[in-house]
């Protein structure tokens, strides 16, 4: 980045804070105009602002157009989406299920509250009514941005799932108060650490489940689906002693921006980030026709993890979902035959969880069954 770029950045997010947004959408279209000839020699993003989290699309289960070469999406004017995000909030557009998640018979799906020293927050617990005799593994699942954990357990399924193989899955639940568009905050500098933000919210809520209910310590995951994505990987890369494996489907990489600024560059077109301080087994999908967050943010999550996981045999394959939609996975595995990351690459897909269910907001239900996938993966791994 050039003194010239880092200083109009800082201008422009100066002046969205100050409410000054023609202002601010000036100072980005001219560096954007101006700093391709004279760094990459290539065509400038179009700067007509994508919105920073939720340009979700829920897929019907007809046969798909054929896709278009083209990956653009209408965009909304920089003004209105720097306006959003001055608001706290990463907006989506898309219709929402209805809040209610079914529940097997005898199973239990609670409403709680953790309270702590970091603050509180609601969250749903789904007990399995099919109960292995020792304790169970536990997963928190963190929602996309305008959905609620009622919403992304319908359209994740993961409760259908968690009766299969008997596990807990908690879903914490991101108030409008905390963000305005109810996403995770990860691009907040106060909400990337330990014992801090958000990460120690959700943290806490492990505890409490851990000191309520009959699960194993060892065997404790975090995934989530866009901001929530992003999330899961800050929080599972600040607790790893908590987490033994984490997932993220259309997500970014843990450190990927620190202001708003940053967060627009990365999901319009990825960065470069550190690896974790030490190992973490990591799972990733993304649509390669994602127009929200870029396909190489998938790619940026799981260089993270494996430069901290060195001397891995790798493994790539093609596959087609019973949906239609084809995928690539590649598997990077340890010695023992444990997958220690995969990166599922999702053929003409955009910003929505494959294989979810329609009824529930943005899936899709052309697979690959991203959930399944997920649990297989985590159940390979444990806490020492």
């Amino acid at each position: 980045m050039t003194p010239i770029f880092k200083r109009g950045m800082f201008e422009a997010t100066r002046l969205t804070r100050a409410g000054k947004l023609v202002d601010a959408t000036d100072v980005i279209r001219n560096l954007m105009h101006r700093s391709a000839p004279e760094n990459d020699k290539t065509t400038p993003p179009d700067a007509d602002g994508e919105v920073i989290e939720g340009e979700f699309t829920r897929l019907e289960t007809k046969a798909p157009k054929p896709a278009k070469p083209a990956r653009k999406s209408p965009k909304a004017p920089l003004a209105e989406t720097l306006r959003k995000i001055a608001a706290g909030g990463m907006p989506a557009r898309g219709p929402l299920a209805k809040e209610s998640a079914a529940t097997a018979n005898g199973a239990q799906f609670l409403s709680l509250t953790h309270f702590g020293p970091h603050g509180s927050r609601a969250y749903r617990l789904y007990v399995p009514a099919a109960q292995p005799a020792g304790p169970m593994p536990l997963v928190v699942m963190l929602h996309g941005c305008t959905q609620s954990p009622e919403d992304f357990a319908i359209g994740t399924g993961m409760n259908d799932v968690a009766e299969e193989v008997g596990c807990v899955i908690a879903y914490p639940m991101q108030p409008s108060g905390a963000n305005a568009q109810k996403c995770w905050n990860w691009f907040r500098p106060e909400d990337q650490g330990r014992d801090a933000g958000e990460p120690a919210l959700i943290a806490g809520i492990v505890r409490d489940i851990q000191a309520s209910h009959r699960v194993d310590p060892a065997r404790t995951y975090i995934a989530g689906l866009s901001a929530g994505g992003a999330a899961a990987i800050i929080v599972a890369a600040a607790y790893p002693e908590v987490f033994a494996a984490v997932g993220s489907h259309s997500g970014l990489p843990s450190g990927a921006a620190h202001d708003v600024v940053s967060a627009f560059s990365a999901m319009r077109s990825g960065t470069t980030v550190p690896p974790h301080k030490t190992a973490l087994p990591t799972i990733a999908f993304h649509g390669l026709s994602d127009t929200t967050v870029h396909p190489s943010n998938g790619s940026a999550v799981i260089a993270q993890a494996l430069r901290a996981m060195p001397g891995l045999r790798k493994s790539t394959r093609q596959d087609t979902a019973r949906g239609g939609q084809g995928y690539s996975i590649t598997a990077h595995l340890h010695t023992d035959g444990r997958s220690m990351a995969e990166h599922w690459q999702i053929d003409s897909a955009g910003h929505a969880w494959a294989g979810g269910h329609v009824a529930g907001s943005y899936t899709d239900p052309k697979g690959p069954d991203a959930s399944r996938q997920m649990l297989r993966f985590f159940l390979q791994h444990r806490l020492a």
